[in-house]
């Protein structure tokens, strides 16, 4: 299961850092829970979204355990009814996940008999035509992204990808000259982001070819700015965190993390760090939040497991 890998494997890289580099983390996110249970982002009171960044970085961290634990399976709970877009239920879903792998705590164990084969049933009514999943129920364009999450949510459900040579073909057309891949078909210009999620796709169904491979590579090297970091795209200047998060795991998972200068964006990192905790988004960005952290202890686990690879060839 792909998110069960990259949490052991980004928890793995957590483990090389020092006890008081861990410990800032981790007091921040404790200190970020709500008293409803939940997390927030910079606005607003707490939801799914946040929530399931917060308790991910907590499970990285190792972390993710008593109080802390109990008080946002309590949240969960009481967003287990209603409708919910397909980010939030993903954020349920995974935030549950990361409860039970860590807790053992279980926010599905009241429900029905049959519920993961209906939820699964009623995300393939965002299937289109060309093999992706659209945004929503009445979105008629499908999107790279979403089309992860679908995924992703069909993973922690247990259940099958109906027709999975429909959607690697869909992830194949979204392909563009320069190497990366774009998010809606209407785009020319490729992103990091949805060229993160098109690798995971092809990577999850095996379909993966050398020719694809080396031209993200490509891409993904170029997409490194003077700060470090890595680019959205190429009409963006400046770097940011998701985007050095995503596409070091990227270029990780094609076995090419040297085509970047790594102590560049291992600098670029420990930038946005915070000393009492938590990461800013980018240089630009004067706060920080749980999504951010989230995708700092990302970057900083596949940097310190880099490093050690290194060290263990120098």
């Amino acid at each position: 299961m792909y998110l069960q890998r990259l949490t052991l494997r980004l928890g793995e890289g957590l483990g090389r850092m020092s006890d008081d580099w861990r410990a800032r983390h981790v007091q921040y996110l404790r200190a970020a829970q709500q008293s409803d249970g939940g997390f927030a982002g910079r606005e607003g009171g707490s939801d799914l979204y946040y929530t399931s960044f917060a308790l991910r970085s907590l499970a990285l961290l190792a972390e993710l355990e008593g109080a802390v634990a109990a008080r946002a399976a309590e949240f969960l709970k009481t967003r287990l009814a209603g409708q919910v877009a397909i980010v939030d239920f993903l954020s349920l879903i995974y935030g549950a996940f990361v409860l039970n792998l860590s807790s053992g705590l279980d926010v599905f164990a009241r429900r029905p008999a049959g519920w993961r084969s209906g939820v699964a049933e009623a995300l393939e009514q965002l299937r289109r035509a060309d093999g992706g999943y659209a945004k929503t129920a009445e979105g008629q364009a499908s999107s790279m992204y979403h089309s992860f999450l679908v995924v992703l949510c069909q993973q922690l459900l247990e259940q099958p990808t109906p027709q999975p040579q429909r959607l690697t073909d869909f992830v194949r057309s979204r392909q563009r000259e320069d190497g990366g891949f774009v998010e809606m078909n209407v785009m020319k210009r490729s992103g990091t982001n949805p060229t993160a999620a098109a690798i995971g796709l092809l990577n999850i169904f095996s379909a993966l070819d050398e020719e694809t491979r080396a031209g993200t590579v490509a891409f993904l090297a170029e997409m490194q700015s003077d700060e470090g970091g890595l680019r959205a795209n190429t009409r963006i200047p400046i770097a940011d965190l998701l985007s050095t998060f995503t596409g070091l795991l990227t270029l990780a998972d094609l076995g090419a993390t040297t085509e970047i200068d790594l102590a560049a964006a291992r600098r670029y990192v420990d930038s946005l760090q915070l000393p009492t905790g938590g990461f800013h988004g980018a240089a630009w960005d004067p706060g920080q939040d749980v999504e951010y952290t989230f995708y700092g202890l990302g970057a900083a686990a596949l940097l310190a497991q880099r490093t050690s690879t290194q060290d263990s060839h120098g």
